[in-house]
């Protein structure tokens, strides 16, 4: 018997949603610094007290906007690794030239990134420097999306998600702080693929 659905989780899930993608909004036409949760509450067209029963804190719903991000990139990586399913190397290099090229084009992070004062910086800490939710949840995700696609019996799990690591903080270190063109950031990752992965390609 399929349970009916519950009409408040659904509308809770609604208006989660809803402050998350105005949240998004406004970090991108105005930059962090911009973003408060009395103006949230007023532009989704609830309460402050109700905003606070989703949201603690403006620093929870930008890990939140973040993680919805991280896993849009995700999904992509994903997507690489399955179009090489036999070759370790060319799939970890399309995956770090997607993150690259899409991340390059992304709204969200090139407002963040461009943020000139000092209350619109202080996203970058979630993006740049936290644990979570962008190095962690990468590493984990793609370390199980590695062992999923290709296996490695090689590689027990402490040391695929300590390569893994590197290449996921390599890609974000040529993300956030591009010193030349893609094809070269690319390159230079590749290399380090084939040395990390070497015993098993």
């Amino acid at each position: 018997m399929v349970e009916a659905p519950n009409f408040q989780s659904e509308m809770r899930l609604l208006l989660r949603e809803r402050i998350i993608e105005a949240g998004r909004r406004i970090v991108i036409t105005e930059g962090w610094g911009a973003v408060n949760m009395s103006r949230l509450a007023k532009e989704v067209g609830v309460s402050r007290p109700v905003l606070y029963k989703e949201f603690a804190n403006k620093h929870q719903l930008a890990e939140v906007v973040v993680e919805q991000e991280v896993d849009t990139f995700l999904v992509g990586i994903a997507e690489c690794l399955a179009a090489h399913p036999a070759d370790v190397a060319a799939g970890m290099t399309e995956a770090v030239e997607f993150t690259l090229r899409t991340g390059a084009d992304n709204t969200l992070i090139k407002a963040v990134l461009a943020g000139r004062s000092e209350t619109d910086t202080s996203l970058l800490p979630v993006l740049m420097t936290e644990t979570e939710p962008v190095l962690g949840r990468a590493v984990t995700a793609l370390s199980a999306a590695i062992r999923a696609q290709y296996g490695l019996p090689e590689m027990d799990d402490a040391e695929l998600t300590s390569m893994t690591e590197v290449l996921v903080r390599l890609a974000l270190s040529h993300l956030f702080q591009p010193t030349g063109p893609i094809d070269r950031a690319v390159g230079q990752i590749d290399k380090v693929i084939v040395g990390a992965y070497g015993s098993v390609l």
